[in-house]
């Protein structure tokens, strides 16, 4: 049974987040990553290039493709094929490494981000989905949709060093500043776990919306939040006693949150918008409208800008923070999901 096919099991007819857009509208349009891609990017060398900007690592689910964008110029600068419908995204704070996990292969792919090219490719087993790297750059951890694990991976050697049980299909996945707790998004428990990265123990279980999906820590460590694909809204998470302290109401099947500029930017798929809340007094900001379906998205690491990968136009468009405006609109390979940290810092 491939992933997709496993995903409609669980929730026939539509499944919000897994494999949204192609349970729920275009899947079956036949569409082909050869009639999407801009030939520029099939001609991009591969080679490692000095430097210059923070990059974008993006990966196409459909196409199974990374592109790596230049932030400066916001031009794509190389592709890598990843094979097995790759979903997952997650680059190490140093920018050394990229891990994307690929479903139907039930593989991580390590990534040398600098060489862009495959380092090697662990098979994890199960359904990986979700991924995350500790602030030391190791290890990453794999969110196992199928057997409701984490599996640890160690970045230098490939090896499976661990695993721990949390909630039913865990999604995404997000580590603490310190590198202390692991939080997860337990989709079908409706609740995230906290693990703790030493001991691999999982230290408690916290009631969220309907159906998390993405989960993001602030910069202190102090909150998480969760985009509840189900209940269109984020949960806003205290870290320190452990509990939801609020509940904002977002656009419909929202599926990842960035931070920035003291706001919050979340996803909109079914509506093909971004919604922004204010962080400090959770109201509303703005609503703004991006590609079609919109999935993975993170903040540059200066908060001035927001990149969304928008799954049906094959794009990634640029938010500008201060002014709420879209700036750019950057071709990509077919279907971008992106779920993750996808910002790689080059300096």
């Amino acid at each position: 049974m491939t992933f997709l096919s496993a995903a409609h099991a669980v929730m026939p007819g539509c499944v919000p987040g897994i494999y949204a857009v192609a349970s729920c509208r275009s899947w079956m349009a036949g569409k082909s990553p050869a009639m999407t891609m801009v030939k520029a990017i099939l001609v991009t060398s591969f080679l490692a290039a000095p430097a210059i900007a923070d990059e974008a690592f993006i990966v196409s689910q459909p196409a199974e493709m990374l592109s790596v964008i230049d932030l400066d110029t916001d031009k794509v600068v190389a592709t890598l094929p990843i094979p097995g419908k790759p979903a997952g995204i997650a680059v190490s704070p140093d920018g050394r490494r990229a891990f994307v996990t690929s479903p139907d292969a039930h593989a991580l792919t390590i990534v040398d981000a600098a060489r862009r090219s495959i380092a090697r490719r662990v098979d994890v087993g199960g359904g990986p989905l979700g991924v995350a790297v500790h602030p030391s750059g190791s290890p990453a951890y794999v969110a196992d949709w199928y057997k409701h694990r984490i599996v640890v991976v160690d970045a230098e050697s490939g090896a499976v060093t661990g695993s721990v049980q949390v909630g039913d299909l865990p999604s995404g996945l997000a580590v603490t500043p310190d590198g202390a707790l692991l939080v997860t998004a337990d989709r079908d428990s409706d609740a995230v776990s906290l693990v703790d990265t030493k001991t691999l123990a999982r230290v408690a279980q916290i009631k969220v919306g309907q159906r998390p999906f993405g989960v993001t820590i602030d910069a202190a460590g102090a909150r998480a939040y969760t985009a509840n694909v189900a209940s269109n809204d984020v949960s806003v998470i205290d870290l320190t006693t452990r509990a939801v302290i609020a509940t904002v109401k977002v656009g419909e099947r929202p599926y990842a949150v960035a931070l920035a500029g003291g706001k919050a930017f979340v996803t909109d798929q079914y509506e093909g918008t971004i919604s922004v809340f204010d962080v400090g007094t959770l109201a509303p900001v703005a609503k703004i409208p991006v590609g079609e379906y919109p999935e993975g998205i993170a903040a540059s690491r200066d908060g001035k800008k927001v990149y969304v990968a928008n799954w049906e136009t094959n794009t990634v468009s640029v938010i500008d923070v201060a002014t709420l405006k879209v700036t750019a609109d950057i071709e990509v390979a077919d279907g971008p999901r992106a779920f993750g940290a996808f910002i790689r810092r080059t300096d």
